[in-house]
């Protein structure tokens, strides 16, 4: 009998996790588990009757075992603070992380609750005003707030995707010079940010329709924070406009729904004069390293669309928001 062949990323049976979640978790004999989503992570939904729950399996060697009680601890303290987020569920032994053997290696499982609502990319300026609030509670709670985690800065924002990106595609193509001048011009706006006068602190990173729920038009809540970090938490309200306008091929609608968005957040906390001027670039760069991420995780993730004319779409989107902040980089751009 030969060895089994190796693996890089294996598909978990959902009935041997709901059989696992059963003997680990205080659910009931009739809970139920299959897969939703399989992607950066991988997800399974779980039904306990009317009860639902999400097992998040992350990929192997995606985060660290500290990486992930990180992200937990974030979370505890937002519940802990009533700020409205999908929270992880402790087993049995209160224990929150689950650690899985398999075919390529240990993997990491966690249950959490499941986000009440649904998601959508259609929502109205009154709903944008309400993520508004939402955010600036989850701010109220997270600024200050330092996690054993990566400090998005510069060099893991700009000068390592960069380098990614090319050793990726290649080819010194016409998008990969406008990210590279992009990536400069950035550098030298984030190198100028007064930073006693720009709030700091965990950050969520991946705030859009994907990542909340909308219950009934009236309550938010965020979910997915695999990507939370330190930084500035503007860059959570830049991302967020950004992908407003993404996904808003109506500009004067975007406009209603962003400043919206804005009122909501500061009908809570106030977002200071220097984060505003910085609101129009810091999406630039977030943005610059999730293009590198789909690069760095091309065999573990759905990876059919990553190639030139994704890119491009991807820089067109770049562009776009370039030209509604009117933003001059050089002639070229």
């Amino acid at each position: 009998m030969t060895d089994k062949f190796p693996t890089i990323n294996s598909t978990l049976s959902p009935n041997d996790l709901g059989k696992l979640i059963r003997q680990k978790y205080e659910v009931s004999k009739n809970t139920e588990c299959s897969i939703f989503r399989i992607a950066m992570n991988h997800l399974y939904i779980v039904h306990d009757d009317e009860i639902k729950y999400v097992f998040r399996v992350y990929t192997c060697n995606w985060r660290t075992k500290l990486e992930i009680e990180e992200e937990l601890r974030l979370l505890l303290h937002l519940k802990g603070t009533d700020r409205q987020v999908a929270y992880p569920i402790a087993d049995k032994f209160s224990e929150y992380i689950q650690e899985i053997e398999a075919p390529e290696g240990k993997r990491f499982g966690v249950l959490f609750s499941y986000a009440k609502g649904a998601k959508t990319a259609k929502f109205s300026h009154q709903t944008s005003f309400l993520i508004g609030q939402a955010l600036a509670k989850v701010h109220l709670s997270t600024e200050n707030f330092k996690l054993n985690r990566i400090s998005y800065n510069t060099n893991n924002l700009l000068v390592i995707p960069i380098l990614r990106i090319k050793k990726f595609f290649n080819k010194n193509i016409n998008e990969i010079e406008f990210l590279e001048k992009l990536s400069a011009f950035l550098m030298l706006k984030i190198g100028s940010i007064e930073k006693q006068k720009t709030r700091y602190g965990s950050v969520h990173l991946d705030v859009w329709f994907d990542n909340l729920h909308i219950d009934d038009e009236k309550e938010i809540t965020f979910f997915d924070f695999d990507f939370c970090g330190n930084g500035y938490l503007c860059f959570d309200i830049s991302y967020f406009l950004f992908q407003l306008l993404a996904t808003n091929l109506n500009e004067e609608e975007y406009q209603i729904k962003a400043e919206s968005f804005l009122k909501g957040y500061e009908t809570v906390t106030e977002i200071t004069a220097e984060e505003k001027k910085f609101l129009p670039f810091a999406c630039l760069a977030i943005m610059t390293y999730y293009i590198s991420i789909q690069c760095d995780r091309f065999e573990y993730w759905t990876n059919i669309f990553l190639n030139e004319d994704h890119l491009k779409r991807m820089v067109g989107n770049l562009k776009r928001w370039i030209t509604y902040n009117k933003i001059e980089i050089d002639s070229d751009c």
